[in-house]
């Protein structure tokens, strides 16, 4: 019997159980994977996280980890023109790290603060409570977990949410891959955020001698962008990539009766804007506050709702940039012509970067 379990082992899973965990509740975590295990990523942190990552205590173990630190952005526009905004350069900067070393962290603080962590862990059905008495039963395998709350923290193909019937019909427009080389001799520690005929292309130190390189197109032109890089960065044509879809899909209402849902799981974000695990990291801090709240007395309407506004509150004000950002990818030659107008009016691009790093 547990005060809550959280399906998904992600930053949003792991911040909101290590929350939970820290303020006494029984905390369950479970998730389908054995950690650590690789993310298709942009492998960016950027600012917004730090102050997250210093009340969980994580902050200078994060600093340990293999990164790179990012003093500023690139952007190539499809005629190759190269428009750079300085990013800030201090103790809480943007920096760029593997998922596999960052989630893996994430995930072992939250055992450290008290949640039980089952991996390799798969929900396969969920029952509902009937009333304010009864409990989640959720089924893993031959396993039944019994729980007062449930978090889906699951990703944007969330099984929770499809289990509870909440989940929309994904947009498949675009495709993105992504894959981590050996370090191109004197790349240095900027952000390439480069157009091109056939999609995007995003590329980012993480340390260790790696660079994270990203791909984002349309299906019919993604052959021709794998091409560019391949010939650009020297990559074999049986490289093996990973992959991930959708790269977008409708917002789910984040708060419900006695269940809460965090990170891709309740809305997904552009890849191209590196915010995601901003978002994943603070919905999952809201989502533990608002349990933590619930445990002392507040009715679950009452909670619910605050939930959903507060979570409604994190993205309000961003969400131009990350429909700007899809445009931009959809539409390489739109990206080229912000960039255009940017030669002319640098604090554009300066407001548009803090925006997306800030």
């Amino acid at each position: 019997m547990f005060d809550v379990a959280i399906v998904g082992g992600g930053p949003a899973g792991s911040s909101c159980a290590a929350f939970c965990a820290k303020a006494g509740l029984r905390t369950l975590l479970l998730e389908r994977e054995n950690f650590p295990r690789e993310k298709v990523c942009g492998d960016c942190l950027n600012p917004g996280c730090w102050p997250v990552l210093h009340r969980l205590a994580l902050a200078e173990r994060v600093r340990a980890l293999p990164h790179g630190v990012l003093n500023r952005v690139e952007f190539i526009g499809i005629n190759g023109r190269t428009l750079a905004v300085e990013l800030p350069a201090t103790e809480d900067a943007e920096i760029a790290l593997k998922r596999n070393l960052f989630d893996q962290l994430l995930l072992a603080r939250a055992r450290e603060l008290g949640a039980t962590v089952c991996e390799a862990t798969t929900v396969t059905a969920l029952s509902p409570p009937g009333n304010a008495k009864e409990n989640w039963m959720i089924t893993a395998g031959d396993k039944t977990f019994e729980s007062r709350t449930l978090v889906a923290a699951d990703g944007r193909n969330s099984t929770v949410a499809r289990l509870c019937g909440l989940l929309p019909r994904s947009e498949k427009e675009r495709i993105a891959l992504q894959t981590h080389l050996p370090l191109p001799e004197g790349f240095g520690d900027r952000i390439v955020l480069q157009f091109l005929p056939d999609g995007y292309s995003g590329q980012a130190p993480v340390g260790g001698g790696e660079l994270n390189l990203c791909l984002v197109s349309v299906p019919r032109k993604m052959a021709a962008l794998r091409n560019w890089a391949e010939a650009r960065f020297g990559i074999s044509p049986d490289h093996a990539w990973r992959t991930i879809t959708p790269l977008t899909r409708a917002p789910i209402s984040a708060g419900h009766d006695s269940l809460f849902l965090v990170g891709d799981a309740a809305r997904v974000v552009e890849p191209f804007t590196g915010e995601g695990i901003y978002y994943a990291l603070a919905s999952g801090e809201l989502a533990a506050a608002a349990i933590v709240s619930q445990s002392g007395g507040r009715s679950a309407d009452e909670v619910s709702a605050a939930y959903s506004a507060a979570h409604e509150k994190l993205y309000r004000g961003r969400l131009w940039i990350n429909r700007l950002a899809r445009a931009a990818v959809l539409s390489p030659h739109i990206g080229s012509a912000i960039l255009g107008m940017a030669r002319f009016q640098p604090a554009l691009l300066r407001f548009l970067t803090s925006k997306i790093v800030g």
